[in-house]
């Protein structure tokens, strides 16, 4: 049965492992890459998994396994609180096509609600991945803006759709 629910410290090293994956299998998805990240030692993982007001980070779990994780962010800044980012969304393959990239958003979307109180959440996404475009539109956003030349990953630029959902009061 799968769950949903906000990862903790103690998630670090699942948490860890399966973004390493993800930046191996996907770079052109994320704005690290696995070089950059592959060092990081796990006390540091676990305190950014560390409860914190502005942000939370979401994990799929298919039994004991961590299968797919979200993160989202509120804006720091007071003229800007009223909006949240999503990031690093990431599904193993052997979970793909079963929902668990809704059951991320869905639930972050909840959490961007009540407890944060944002009335919107944007997220960056790779123009040529329409899959995730596609997930994306069903769950209510729209894109707002197209950045060419996002990324570049091995000498290759990728543009980015940048989408936004608006949050009901």
């Amino acid at each position: 049965m799968m769950q949903v629910r906000i990862l903790v410290p103690d998630d670090a090293a699942a948490f860890q492992a399966l973004r390493l994956q993800g930046l191996l299998e996907c770079p052109s998805a994320f704005a690290s890459s696995h070089e950059e990240e592959v060092a990081t030692p796990i006390a540091t993982v676990a305190q950014r998994l560390a409860a914190q007001p502005d942000r939370a980070t979401f994990g799929a779990f298919d039994g004991e396994a961590l299968v797919g994780v979200l993160g989202l962010q509120r804006e720091a800044m007071r003229k800007l609180a009223h909006k949240a980012t999503l990031w690093g969304m990431y599904v193993a393959p052997r979970a793909r096509r079963d929902g668990v990239g809704a059951r991320l958003v869905g639930a972050a979307l909840a959490h961007a609600s009540r407890p944060m109180g944002v009335r919107q959440v944007t997220l960056g996404v790779n123009a040529a991945n329409p899959a995730a475009l596609a997930l994306y539109r069903r769950l209510g956003f729209e894109a707002f803006g197209l950045e060419p030349g996002f990324l570049q990953v091995e000498g290759e630029l990728h543009d980015e759709v940048h989408m936004l959902r608006v949050l009901t009061a």
